[in-house]
C-alpha cells in the first residue's frame, strides 16, 4: 500500500517545483538557483498547514507525530477551518501563529456576514441619496453617492471576489484556472483609490464651504463636484495600470503580500518594489495626512469664527443667545467629522502595515511587522466600506426616515398584496 506523503515530503516537492520554475525563468543552474528558491519560500506559510519553513523545522517532531496519530492525510489538511482549529490545539505554536489562526477562523464567518449586509445596505444608500430627499445640497449628495458607489465596488471586487475566496480556498480552487487576476487587481485597486480619494475630495469641499465663503459659490456646485469626481476616477484607473504588468493572471489565493502570482523577477526587482511603495504612499498615506490637516484647519476656523460671532451677538443683544447659522451648519459639520474619523480609524492599521512591509522588502529589516496585522487591517478596511450608512442614519434625520421607509417597503407591499388577495 502506498503511504501518503507527509507534510515535509510535500514541502520538498514544493522546493523542487519552485527550483525548476526558477531555472526556467532565469537560466541558472539548479545549484545557483537553490538559494533564491529558499529565499522566496522562507517567509511564506504553506497553503494547507499554514506553517512557514521555520515553523516546520522547529515543530517537525510534534506536528508529524500528531498528524500520524490522528491519521490526517493531505486531503484532510486541505480544509482551512479544520486545519486552523487543529493548529490551535498544538502546544508549541507561537503567540503570533495563534493570533493568525484565530483570525482565519473569524474571517470564515466575518467576511460572508459583511458581504451579506454590505451589498444590500450600500445599494439602498445609493438609491436613497440619489432621490435627493435627504435635505442635503446637490453638491454634497453627489459626493456621498459617489463614495457609496465606490464602497460598493470595493465590497464586490475586494471582499467578495478576493477575501472570501482566500478564506474558502478549497471551494474556490477553480479560480486558479481563470487567468484574469492582474485585470482583477487593476479594477480592485482603482476602486479602492476612488473610495479613498472621494473621501478626500468631500473633505476638501466641506473645508471650502466652511472656511472660504468667497470660493464657496464657485467651487461647491454640483457641476464642479462631477468634474472633480470624474477626474479622480480617471487618474485612479491610470495610476493602477501598472498592476497588470507587475502581476500575472493566475490567482494565488493568499495575501503574501499579493493575491496574484508574480514572477521571480518581480520578487527581487527594486524597481517594482519602489513603484508599489509609491502606490501605498499615495493610497492611503497621503489621503490620511490630507484629511487630518483639512479637519484640523476646519476645526480651527470654526472655533475662531464661533468666538467672534459670540462676541458680536453678545454686544448687539446684551446676552449670549443661540446662533441660528451655527445651528443650521451643525449637522453638516458633524457629518464631515464622523466620515473623516471613520476613514482614519479603520484605515490606520492597514496603512502602517503596508508602508512598513514595503520598506522591509526594500531592505530595511527593522520595519518588520507580523502578517496577522495585515489581516486585521483588511478586516477593518472592509468594515469601513459598510459603515457609512450607519453614519448617515445617525447624523441625518431625513436619511434615517427614508431608510426606515425602505426597510418597511417589503413588509407593507406583502401586507397590501395579502389584503388584495383576500378581497
Amino acid at each position: 500500500m502506498v503511504q501518503p506523503m507527509t507534510v515535509f515530503e510535500r514541502q520538498n516537492e514544493t522546493v523542487k517545483n519552485k527550483l525548476a520554475k526558477l531555472c526556467e525563468e532565469t537560466g541558472l543552474k539548479w545549484s545557483e538557483a537553490l538559494l533564491l528558491a529558499l529565499m522566496v519560500m522562507l517567509p511564506y506559510p504553506n497553503c494547507t498547514i499554514y506553517l512557514t519553513p521555520y515553523e516546520i523545522k522547529h515543530l517537525q517532531d510534534d506536528v508529524d507525530w500528531k498528524l500520524r496519530a490522528m491519521d490526517w492525510n493531505v486531503t484532510a489538511m486541505d480544509r482551512s477551518l479544520p486545519s486552523a482549529l487543529y493548529m490551535l490545539s498544538l502546544d508549541r505554536i507561537r503567540l503570533e501563529s495563534r493570533i493568525k489562526y484565530v483570525l482565519q477562523i473569524i474571517q470564515v464567518v466575518y467576511y460572508p456576514i459583511l458581504a451579506i449586509l454590505g451589498v444590500p445596505v450600500t445599494s439602498a444608500t445609493i438609491a436613497i441619496l440619489s432621490r435627493g430627499k435627504c435635505g442635503l445640497s446637490k453638491c454634497v449628495t453627489c459626493y456621498l453617492v459617489s463614495m457609496a458607489a465606490a464602497d460598493l465596488l470595493v465590497v464586490i471586487l475586494d471582499l467578495i471576489s478576493r477575501h472570501i475566496p482566500i478564506a474558502y480556498k478549497e471551494q474556490f480552487y477553480i479560480l486558479e484556472s481563470v487567468p484574469v487576476c492582474n485585470i482583477h487587481a487593476v479594477l480592485l485597486y482603482a476602486a479602492t483609490d476612488c473610495s479613498v480619494w472621494f473621501t478626500v475630495t468631500f473633505t476638501f469641499d466641506r473645508f471650502v464651504a466652511i472656511c472660504w465663503q468667497k470660493l464657496k459659490t464657485k467651487y461647491c456646485t454640483e457641476r464642479m463636484a462631477g468634474g472633480v469626481l470624474g477626474t479622480v476616477t480617471v487618474l485612479s484607473c491610470l495610476k493602477n495600470i501598472f498592476w497588470y504588468f507587475m502581476l500575472t493572471g493566475r490567482y494565488s489565493l493568499k495575501n503574501d503580500p499579493w493575491f496574484c502570482d508574480v514572477t521571480i523577477i518581480v520578487v527581487f526587482s527594486r524597481v517594482w518594489m519602489m513603484i508599489e511603495f509609491l502606490h501605498h504612499i499615495l493610497t492611503p498615506a497621503v489621503p490620511f495626512v490630507l484629511i487630518l490637516l483639512l479637519n484640523i484647519f476646519t476645526v480651527r476656523h470654526i472655533l475662531v469664527s464661533s468666538r467672534a460671532r459670540k462676541r458680536l451677538r453678545a454686544h448687539d443683544n446684551g446676552e449670549r443667545s443661540r446662533d441660528p447659522e451655527m445651528e443650521s451648519r451643525r449637522k453638516s459639520i458633524i457629518l464631515l467629522f464622523v466620515i473623516s474619523a471613520n476613514f482614519m480609524l479603520f484605515w490606520s492599521m492597514l496603512m502602517v502595515y503596508s508602508l512598513c512591509r514595503r520598506m522591509w522588502l526594500l531592505g530595511n529589516r527593522s520595519m518588520f511587522i507580523n502578517a496577522y496585522v495585515q489581516e486585521m487591517g483588511f478586516m477593518l478596511q472592509l468594515l469601513s466600506c459598510c459603515t457609512n450608512t450607519c453614519i448617515y442614519a445617525v447624523t441625518q434625520t431625513k436619511f434615517r426616515e427614508q431608510f426606515k421607509s425602505v426597510l418597511k417597503c417589503p413588509y407593507t407591499s406583502t401586507v397590501s398584496l395579502l389584503n388584495d388577495l383576500r378581497k
